[in-house]
């Protein structure tokens, strides 16, 4: 059943890799940074979405958008951009300001195919693209240095696709990869200066955040807070 399943979405992932670029992200013209943030509820098959958007380098506060759906497609390591890239996309299209770059909880090319969900999302949108993982899907790396900032290469073949880094001492730190028109030291410049007393960057964290209340709202009310 899932054999046809992963091997048409391997298919949508080459084809669009094909999009997929890196340059370095213009810093200096950044005036705002979006976040976004998916999570479940029972079954895993009704989705919640949020976008927070931020002014840069400030980190006001300037929008939120949330939506619900439902996803029919199953969870499979490797292919979470189909379960989520198509609500996240729903809940772009509300916002007033395109966001300069968005942060995505999940892997830029910092995958085994080298198209995480950050990836796929900004070739889709056109935005340029962070990927922020709490968790390593593929990749060997050394401990970084217990000092905020620091960070070490993640490899994926023999290649860095990503930077194992240290947002704040004595906590497990994140991982960051390029998604699209960003490379990697511009991902991590751009982390760096968004994360505050928080291991998680903070657009991130508010986003994820809002995908709680909505989820709890969502069970309470059968509404979402906004």
């Amino acid at each position: 059943m899932a054999g046809p399943l992963v091997e048409g979405a391997r298919k949508i992932q080459e084809r669009l890799k094909r999009s997929l670029r890196l340059l370095p992200l213009p810093l200096e013209r950044i005036r705002s940074v979006g976040a976004v943030d998916v999570s479940y509820l029972g079954t895993r098959d009704t989705v919640f979405a949020t976008v927070v958007l931020f002014s840069y380098p400030d980190l006001v506060p300037v929008e939120k958008r949330a939506r619900a759906g439902v996803t029919d497609f199953p969870y499979i390591p490797g292919y979470l951009a189909f379960r989520e890239v198509p609500i996240i996309l729903d809940t772009l299209a509300g916002v007033e300001i395109t966001p300069d770059v968005l942060l995505v909880d999940g892997h830029g090319i910092a995958h085994p195919r080298g198209f995480g969900v950050a990836s796929h999302l900004g070739v889709v949108s056109g935005i340029p693209t962070i990927g922020v993982a709490k968790k390593k899907l593929v990749g060997t790396f050394d401990p970084p240095p217990d000092e905020k900032g620091k960070w070490t290469p993640l490899r994926v073949n023999g290649e860095v696709a990503g930077a194992v880094l240290r947002t704040r001492p004595g906590v497990k730190p994140v991982f960051v990869s390029p998604g699209h028109l960003t490379d990697l030291e511009s991902s991590v410049k751009l982390v760096i200066s968004v994360t505050g007393k928080y291991r998680i960057p903070e657009p991130l964290r508010q986003a994820h955040n809002l995908t709680v209340l909505c989820r709890a709202e969502w069970k309470r009310t059968g509404r979402l807070p906004l």
